[in-house]
């Protein structure tokens, strides 16, 4: 990837499999701390089974087996020693449909905090809810209808309480699977425009099918491909200058 010791995550030679069937093939990979990563490739080419793998969310698929080392601060997440509900509070997830509870969006919001011991008074919890929501871009629209049911927005708005949610309680990474499929451009532009302000302060990455956004949002890009990864390396370079003609082929649209 880019000249730099300064790696969020390491994956190395990772293999995972649903019972006989092998998802991704033997992924060395680093992310780069505070950096916006964009994983990129056609469908079923293993790139959300990888963002899965670095928060642990395979570990609800009965069927679904791991090897390999996934090194968070060089510490292998998958040891005996780490907690995967504290893990998923230092590494939180947006998925690609807004899933926000069916509770008020102050709830929505305080409802991590106060899993975690986050915010130990009302007002400490209230102003978390309420910075949380500003980080989110969210503020202006919903800051008198905290006690509204957040299912009751739009798909954009539902979305950025999904971030406003993982940003509550305070994590490091930001894994966001298609966070923006199921939105009309304007809500992917708010969307695409809060990982950029967030980008300095966290870790994201960001599975795609639009090599629009990848090029617009991310300043790193690995290229996934039946399993494999293919190649890795700065955006810029990889969307101009490929090293590999499967890159090539798949970026300008001759297969995908």
């Amino acid at each position: 990837m880019v000249k730099s010791n300064n790696f969020k995550f390491k994956t190395k030679n990772l293999n995972v499999f649903y019972g006989s069937k092998q998802a991704i093939k033997d992924i060395s990979l680093n992310i780069e701390e505070k950096k916006i990563t964009a994983l990129i490739g056609p469908s079923g080419c293993g790139k959300s089974t990888y963002l899965r793998c670095l928060n642990r969310m395979n570990d609800v698929i009965s069927n679904c087996s791991i090897k390999g080392k996934v090194l968070l601060d060089g510490q292998d997440i998958y040891s005996e020693k780490v907690d995967p509900v504290q893990l998923r509070a230092k590494v939180g997830m947006v998925f690609q449909k807004p899933n926000p509870f069916p509770k008020s969006i102050f709830e929505n919001i305080a409802y991590g905090p106060k899993i975690h011991g986050i915010g130990d008074s009302k007002a400490e919890l209230n102003d978390l809810v309420l910075h949380s929501l500003e980080r989110a871009g969210l503020i202006d629209e919903v800051k008198d209808r905290l006690d509204d049911i957040a299912t009751g927005l739009s798909g954009g708005q539902q979305q950025r309480i999904c971030i406003a949610r993982a940003i509550a309680v305070n994590p490091e990474v930001i894994l966001m699977d298609e966070p923006c499929s199921a939105l009309d451009p304007i809500a992917t532009a708010k969307i695409e425009e809060l990982m950029n302000n967030l980008a300095s302060s966290y870790t994201i990455i960001i599975v795609t099918h639009s090599m629009q956004q990848a090029g617009r949002v991310s300043q790193n890009t690995a290229f996934f491909h039946m399993g494999d990864l293919v190649e890795t390396g700065e955006t810029a370079k990889i969307f101009t200058q490929p090293d590999e003609q499967r890159t090539q082929d798949y970026i300008t649209g001759r297969f995908g």
